[in-house]
């Protein structure tokens, strides 16, 4: 009987490989390589007879345009001082940081409203989950551009004009103009107060993570909210005082038909702000009822046979697992609200969609300022994904 690698079906070791597509793996191979090459030929195609269009049209092309005067009336720059004298690129860095302003502020107010109303639909009032219910399925079956549309009419038309706006101790205005507050007058010591409310909020992020190993290797619990209020807002405090608390004001003051000084939350930031935070927060309760209802009940009966009151179940308890079913789901409603912000060309709010149209408009480099619009995105988008994939894996469970 033949015995060795011949006879049990194996290859000599000594015998050449031969690769035949009739082997799986190379198959795949080739079909990557070649799908691969498709591409990239149609990348090079694509990219050849732009440019051909481009230079048969006399179009001008690159980044070049970036440097000249922009000549861009914008309403609503709270970060950079900007007039209409600056170039393009700093028009379009202002409509980037009014595009985060929406995204960050949006999505903490999402995620608090959301939270507050999921948690209402599981409450055992009837009154309180019907009016929570009836929120959810009203916001999310309502178009967004139509509730941005009515938030802005609303506050345009509700609203007097500037002659006519509320007075709030000759502090504050309300009118369709927006709400004129006062604000401080920018000063060099104020570094030193950011700096120490960032020190604060570094020092209560070590005091919690000790506090929790503590906790965890004794027992015995450390009043962190109170240490880290303390240390967020009280730091501050100290050091202004110890500067010599220079704080001045610029309170606005009526001027022929507008408004001059202080700082203003304009109707178009108003009703875009509002518009998202409402609708996102729709489909975040749900998100945040379905995590809920994810974690055993026998954790809460067993929470409550130990005497512990509702609300520290909830928070202790059950939202702490909850999360690990919440978070996942959350990301994409994150990203959701970050890019229907664009959608506030249509009621005038110079985010980066509104003032990169009107640079193309001017310019006619509708590539590069489509490039630009792509680019700021998908930088926000993926870091949000890169911030919620790592708090994902922080929470998550860790067998051991």
């Amino acid at each position: 009987m033949a015995s060795g690698p011949r006879a049990l079906g194996r290859r000599p070791p000594s015998a050449s490989v031969r690769f035949s597509l009739s082997d799986p793996t190379v198959r795949g191979v080739v079909y990557q390589v070649v799908m691969i090459g498709l591409v990239a030929a149609v990348g090079w195609w694509l990219v050849r007879n732009t440019m051909h269009n481009l230079e048969v049209r006399k179009i001008a092309s690159g980044f070049g345009f970036l440097t000249r005067e922009a000549g861009l009336p914008i309403g609503d720059s709270p970060f950079i001082d900007y007039s209409p004298d600056r170039d393009y690129l700093t028009a379009l860095l202002v409509g980037v940081l009014n595009t985060a302003r929406v995204a960050v502020v949006g999505v903490i107010l999402a995620t608090i409203l959301g939270t507050f109303v999921g948690i209402a639909r599981l409450s055992k009032n009837w009154l309180v989950a019907r009016c929570a219910q009836a929120y959810v399925e009203i916001m999310r079956n309502l178009p967004l551009l139509l509730q941005l549309l009515f938030w802005w009419a609303l506050f345009r038309e509700s609203l007097p004009g500037p002659r006519e706006a509320s007075n709030f101790a000759d502090l504050v205005f309300l009118s369709n103009r927006g709400l004129k507050y006062p604000t401080p007058v920018p000063d060099a010591a104020h570094w030193w107060l950011l700096a120490a409310v960032a020190i604060g909020i570094a020092a209560s992020i070590a005091v919690a993570r000790w506090a929790r190993l503590r906790q965890e290797a004794t027992g015995q619990q450390f009043p962190v909210f109170w240490a880290s209020v303390g240390m967020i807002f009280g730091l501050p405090v100290a050091v202004f005082f110890l500067v010599g608390i220079p704080l001045t004001w610029s309170v606005p003051a009526l001027r022929g038909f507008n408004f001059v000084g202080g700082g203003t939350l304009t109707p178009e930031f108003a009703a875009l702000l509002i518009g998202l935070v409402t609708y996102t927060a729709a489909f975040t309760a749900e998100i945040v009822r379905s995590g809920i209802l994810a974690v055993s009940y026998g954790q809460s009966e067993a929470a409550g046979a130990l005497g512990l009151p509702r609300a520290r179940v909830l928070r202790l308890i059950v939202l702490p697992q909850a999360l690990r079913v919440i978070v996942p789901p959350m990301t994409s409603q994150y990203l959701n609200l970050t890019k229907n912000s664009s959608l506030a060309v249509a009621i005038g709010y110079p985010d980066l969609v509104s003032i990169a149209n009107t640079t193309i408009n001017q310019t006619g480099q509708a590539i590069e300022g489509v490039a630009i619009i792509m680019a700021v995105y998908l930088t926000i988008s993926l870091s949000i994904s890169a911030f919620m994939n790592w708090y994902n894996q922080r929470i998550a469970l860790v067998e051991r």
